[in-house]
């Protein structure tokens, strides 16, 4: 037994050596790092340099408050249109299920650049489709790009666009779980449709609808692609941009990378923190 525990062992340390070199270790040195000056060299520690700066950082702040507005107004939306849409996809009266099922997790797959510069394509303020669509019911077309709302809300919509297929597919797998005699017994006792989702589905979805808003808080707490490529890094002014978008700029453009590590363990600890509200929210009363 001692022998079969030394093989099973041995032929795991060359995965628990990578996961340790590649995540384990980068996750503790960005922590120190974070207490470290590096604007000067060598870097030096400052336990208060970064921290210091970024409790009172406007650009914080305001990458704070753009991550949250996509937060609170996206993932309400994109999990209820997610909910709806797994139902739709469940509903035997739909013909090729495979074919709406794919399509619908197909922009999960689709490239991010490709899919933004369609964005940017559909979105443009002189030959956009949407503007034209928007003028034929008699609308001013908007200014996507150059008014702080117009950008913020075509983020919401293409990041909403991006995963709400994604979820809907999750949430597919559990509508899936429940039992056909459920909703049967409530037919039998003249239970509508519209009653059954809400007194049978839901409840029954709950555990799976939490699962998806976590990772949708998570993903959200780290948005960069959108802001990046669509809205050209967080314009206009600074209106989109995110607190990943914010890692990236004092990281990756200002070399910072002490102030860099501060904001990641910020957006880490207010991801766990959103998510634990969450959990605690939906829990199952004793």
């Amino acid at each position: 037994m001692r022998l079969r525990n030394r093989s099973a062992y041995a032929f795991l340390a060359p995965y628990f050596l990578v996961f340790a070199t590649f995540w384990i270790w980068p996750i503790i040195d960005s922590f120190l790092i974070s207490f470290q000056n590096t604007r000067v060299n060598p870097w030096v520690f400052s336990a208060s340099i970064n921290w210091g700066r970024l409790f009172g950082d406007p650009a914080f702040y305001n990458a704070l408050a753009n991550t949250l507005i996509i937060l609170v107004i996206q993932v309400p939306v994109m999990i209820s249109l997610a909910t709806v849409m797994a139902v739709l996809l469940n509903s035997p009266l739909l013909r090729a299920r495979s074919l709406f099922r794919f399509a619908f997790f197909a922009p999960v797959v689709v490239g991010e650049v490709a899919y933004a510069a369609v964005f940017r394509l559909m979105f443009n303020v002189d030959f956009g489709i949407i503007n034209k669509l928007l003028g034929g019911v008699g609308i001013t077309p908007v200014s996507w790009f150059s008014e702080a709302h117009a950008a913020m809300l075509l983020i919401i919509i293409a990041v909403t666009w991006r995963w709400s297929g994604y979820n809907a597919i999750i949430i597919l797998s559990g509508l899936q779980s429940i039992p056909e005699d459920v909703y049967e017994a409530a037919t039998l006792d003249r239970v509508g449709r519209v009653k059954q989702f809400f007194y049978i589905t839901l409840p029954l979805l709950k555990p799976i609808i939490l699962f998806c808003v976590v990772l949708s808080v998570i993903g959200t707490m780290q948005l960069f692609t959108e802001p990046f490529l669509i809205t050209n890094r967080g314009g206009p002014g600074g209106a989109t941009e995110t607190l990943g978008l914010l890692l990236y700029r004092q990281g990756f453009q200002s070399l910072n990378f002490g102030y860099a590590s501060a904001i990641a363990y910020t957006m880490a600890a207010l991801a766990v923190a959103i998510s634990l509200l969450n959990l605690w929210v939906g829990r199952e009363p004793k």
